[in-house]
């Protein structure tokens, strides 16, 4: 994600297919480009329609066969222009051109750009709801809250970076009322006027199976032990282990010409250090889980904002000191800690933490082509408090 999280991010990922072509290293093992993912289920979530321009396995929206199949397959009409990304929905709420917002399992008061913004964008909408484990920055403000069941308590996929479904199985009950997100959906989906009937997890693969040809071989009763790596496109196909073997998809690889991009911002008197923002080893994204872990709280249990030696004596700053740290969008107060980790000029937030929110500082701006936003690096300035 240091990689993607800019607005030249998409020409960041070019440049290393590049490299990989021009080296060769494509095409065997332990080679190509490996995106590590964010969290477990990004790679499943995206090979299954979770973007505003694919049906799932990527058969874009814009394709009139691709939608017409997919229509006669659901029994409805389906819209043939791409939607909008997550920062892209924010910032039409923020202009009232979006009314209502359902989220699923994502904290955007914690993980987007420019949290200010982000809480007066969903604090205007006529409706919001949150389905999610824990009552989350996000659900707080929600109108309604639906208590969806864990990874534990379900049955499942997970896709990872290679590619790889693999099952989980359901280890214990959901607590109190809380239930699988599939089962909701279907019940919010029927008392909206359209009947979708699912029985299982494993009639959903079934229809996954169906319809998107990279997942066409695979089914439950074959997800066992270390899974399958898609493609697999028929019942006997033993899946791939790795893309591009024999060949690429098209030609002998596509190059692509860049031309560097600055970003969108960059430090100056006012704002005289570069921010920029990650992950710790112990925490996992907004905190949602591992914030409620007590061992791990207890090892990490708040956020800091990783300083130079040499800037953090010009700044009079001491290791362990409360300091406030300014960008143009906003503020927040979070404790020093001075190392050589970073280099002079450049600080680290880690944006697990709510109360000391990273995102607060960040930008909203966005890649042209893939929309993610510049994560990594902004203007700051730091005080000693």
């Amino acid at each position: 994600m240091g990689i993607t999280q800019h607005v030249a991010g998409t020409d960041n990922v070019k440049s290393i297919a590049n490299l990989a072509m021009l080296t060769g290293n494509i095409g065997r093992e332990s080679t190509g480009v490996n995106p590590l993912r964010g969290q477990n289920n990004v790679q499943g979530a995206c090979d299954l329609g979770a973007l505003p321009n694919v049906y799932p396995g990527y058969q874009k929206v814009i394709d009139a066969a691709a939608r017409d199949k997919f229509e006669q397959a659901w029994g409805v009409k389906l819209p043939g222009e791409v939607g909008l990304t997550v920062v892209e929905m924010i910032k039409a709420a923020a202009k009232d051109k979006i009314k209502g917002l359902y989220i699923m399992g994502e904290n955007p008061m914690v993980s987007d750009p420019d949290l200010n913004k982000v809480k007066k964008a969903l604090s205007g909408l006529d409706f919001m709801v949150v389905q999610d484990i824990f009552l989350t920055e996000t659900a707080q403000l929600a109108d309604v809250i639906l208590p969806a069941a864990s990874f534990a308590e379900r049955e499942g996929t997970f896709t990872n970076t290679e590619r790889r479904v693999q099952r989980i199985y359901k280890a214990i009950d959901p607590p109190g009322g809380s239930r699988v997100d599939w089962g909701i959906v279907c019940d919010v989906s029927r008392r909206l006027g359209y009947k979708m009937g699912y029985d299982s997890a494993a009639h959903i693969m079934d229809e996954v199976a169906a319809l998107t040809p990279i997942y066409g071989g695979i089914s439950y009763d074959r997800l066992k032990g270390e899974g399958l790596q898609w493609p697999c496109p028929d019942k006997d196909h033993p899946g791939t282990k790795f893309l591009h073997k024999d060949k690429f998809s098209r030609g002998l690889g596509l190059f692509s010409p860049i031309q560097f991009k600055e970003p969108p911002e960059w430090p100056d008197a006012e704002y005289p250090l570069i921010l920029t923002t990650g992950r710790l080893l112990f925490h996992f994204h907004t905190g949602t889980m591992t914030r409620r872990a007590k061992a791990i709280d207890e090892h990490v249990p708040e956020g800091m904002v990783e300083i130079n030696p040499q800037d953090a004596k010009k700044l009079g700053v001491n290791n362990g000191e409360q300091v406030k740290v300014s960008s143009r969008r906003g503020e927040i107060s979070i404790k020093a800690q001075v190392t050589d980790r970073v280099g002079p000029g450049v600080v680290f937030i880690p944006f697990h933490f709510a109360e000391a929110a990273a995102n607060t500082l960040t930008i909203a701006e966005l890649d042209p082509v893939a929309k993610i936003p510049e994560l990594k690096v902004c203007a700051v300035t730091i005080q000693k408090l």
